[in-house]
């Protein structure tokens, strides 16, 4: 079979105006409790896509940590390529798939750090191994191979042993992302999917349907 010929229809559900709250984020929240409902793997799991201030853009698989009225959190490392794309330009993008649910996600809006405090929160709930590894990876830079992480660590190991806990790195932390629009994506026969998408003007969100 060939790519082109890779096809699925999308039955299961649908979604209607009706149907959706007034808040994107509770709205949001209720979608992600199906999804761990749904039993799916890592369902905070989701691309994220930034841009360099001339527009050149990147994407990668990043893990939700938080979401609240406030935004959508995860970390990283300030020196990695999103961590320096995020710091030039904030303009950035989220999306969620949940494919056996036939659920898409779509998130756009300007991500800023954490505060020290929370970013010091959630590295001290990581397991010490991960703890470790945000000191040794420098992230996104050229290495010469795979032992030379494995000696990095070996050395962080060393410095830190004997310690009950492992500071966080300067260099690593939390960004949060505050949504202007929120696109909420059901999958439904002969491509004519729901689309409802919520825009934030100033005050207040509006929501409106798309054409799939």
């Amino acid at each position: 079979m060939s790519i082109a010929e890779l096809r699925q229809e999308y039955s299961r559900r649908e979604l209607r105006m009706d149907d959706v709250e007034d808040d994107p984020i509770v709205q949001f929240q209720q979608w992600f409790e199906e999804a761990l409902e749904a039993d799916l793997d890592e369902p905070n799991a989701m691309t994220l896509s930034t841009a360099t201030p001339d527009g050149q853009p990147s994407a990668r698989i990043v893990l939700l940590k938080g979401v609240d009225e406030r935004g959508f959190a995860f970390y990283t490392n300030y020196r990695s390529q999103k961590g320096r794309e995020l710091g030039q330009n904030p303009q950035a993008a989220l999306t969620f798939l949940w494919k056996p649910i036939e659920r898409q996600v779509r998130i756009e809006g300007t991500a800023h750090r954490m505060p020290d405090e929370e970013s010091d929160a959630y590295f001290r709930s990581r397991p010490r191994g991960s703890q470790l590894g945000a000191w040794t990876s420098p992230q996104s830079q050229v290495v010469d191979g795979r032992e030379e992480l494995e000696h990095r660590m070996e050395a962080v190991k060393t410095e830190y042993e004997g310690e009950d806990d492992v500071p966080r790195p300067p260099h690593w932390g939390g960004f949060r992302l505050k949504p202007q629009r929120i696109e909420f994506w059901q999958g439904r026969p002969n491509r004519l999917h729901d689309r409802i998408r919520y825009r934030y003007l100033g005050s207040d969100w509006t929501r409106e349907r798309l054409a799939p």
